[in-house]
């Protein structure tokens, strides 16, 4: 039997109409096709405004992340960086993240949300998280999928997913078995 890890798949955008939804439904069913992984989906949509997130809805949010093994985050690229929801929820927390590995997957324009992902690795290495160096990337977004949420040039999208799910998955046991050994807090 496998051992199985937990990953969260955090979408980074929650504007109405997003692309989010077909690429980060398209990360999902990628994680789920590998019998090594459960998949929790967080999404910051559904914590409403800042100021209006009942504490409950922040309890739940911070249950999963801490819960996480791992984790993949499905960013646009907004102005050069990614969302200010994504930031928000990201700095809601910060023993949760330590010591766990993160993966992108981003999309946008011709950059393809790169520029927004060189920033995130920002943010969670100062979070003592791991940012995996393979990723996937959706450049020129709006022509890159098909009305079925599939991408258009599919071999490439899931070759670049298999490679990020491996990476992913070899840092999440590795992380997880160094922090059940030892508490990361303990290690400064």
């Amino acid at each position: 039997m496998q051992d199985r890890t937990r990953i969260a798949v955090i979408y980074g955008s929650t504007r109405e109409g997003r692309l989010c939804d077909t690429v980060a439904g398209w990360v999902v069913r990628q994680a789920l096709a590998r019998p090594d992984f459960e998949v929790d989906v967080i999404d910051p949509a559904g914590r409403a405004s800042h100021a209006g997130t009942t504490q409950h809805a922040v309890d739940s949010v911070q249950q999963q992340v801490d819960a996480a093994d791992g984790f993949i985050v499905v960013t646009p690229e907004y102005n050069h960086s990614y969302p200010a929801p994504l930031k928000a929820l990201i700095d809601s927390f910060k023993r949760e993240w330590q010591a766990k590995p993160v993966a992108f997957v981003s999309y946008g324009g011709g950059a393809g949300g790169t520029r927004a992902v060189e920033h995130l690795r920002q943010v969670f290495t100062e979070l003592h998280a791991v940012g995996i160096r393979d990723g996937v990337i959706f450049p020129g977004v709006w022509s890159q999928f098909d009305d079925d949420g599939e991408p258009v040039h599919r071999e490439r999208a899931e070759d670049s997913a298999r490679t990020m799910l491996a990476r992913l998955a070899w840092w999440t046991l590795a992380l997880r078995d160094a922090r059940a050994a030892r508490d990361y807090e303990e290690a400064a």
